[in-house]
């Protein structure tokens, strides 16, 4: 899959996630390639558009702690119950290098969670995550 189907396949997903949940699950997301050689930002998405770079680092922090010790595979995904502001709640592994980081500013995953809708809306997110298993962001 190309960069650009990659942003409209997230972009829809999200929307679908928000309209099932009846309001929004992440507001700011972001596609980043993450390679030994060169890191690279390739999307972002969200209320801080100036600020999400300097931030970038440390609010992965939550989303690296919980990633630990595992090995995502393409379309894998994995939630940060307890990240709280900016640091990020959940990724999905989108092809050999890239990932996708979803976060809501305000609201951690537990508190997300708590809805009767969030069943629902993870059924957005599963799909999202297969159709980046069958077809890699390059």
């Amino acid at each position: 899959m190309n960069l650009v189907d990659a942003r409209a396949l997230v972009s829809a997903a999200l929307g679908r996630m928000n309209v099932t949940y009846g309001e929004t699950v992440f507001n700011e997301w972001v596609l980043v390639s993450l390679r030994a050689d060169r890191n690279a930002i390739l999307a972002y998405e969200g209320p801080r558009p100036e600020k999400y770079k300097q931030h970038f680092t440390l609010d992965l922090a939550s989303m690296l702690k919980e990633l630990a010790g595992q090995k995502l595979g393409v379309g894998d995904f994995a939630f940060a119950a307890d990240a709280t502001g900016t640091h990020y709640d959940a990724c999905v592994r989108l092809g050999e290098s890239s990932y996708l980081f979803c976060n809501h500013t305000t609201r951690t995953m537990t508190q997300i969670r708590q809805s009767p809708h969030w069943l629902n809306a993870q059924k957005h997110w599963a799909e999202l995550s297969q159709k980046f298993a069958a077809d890699p962001l390059e």
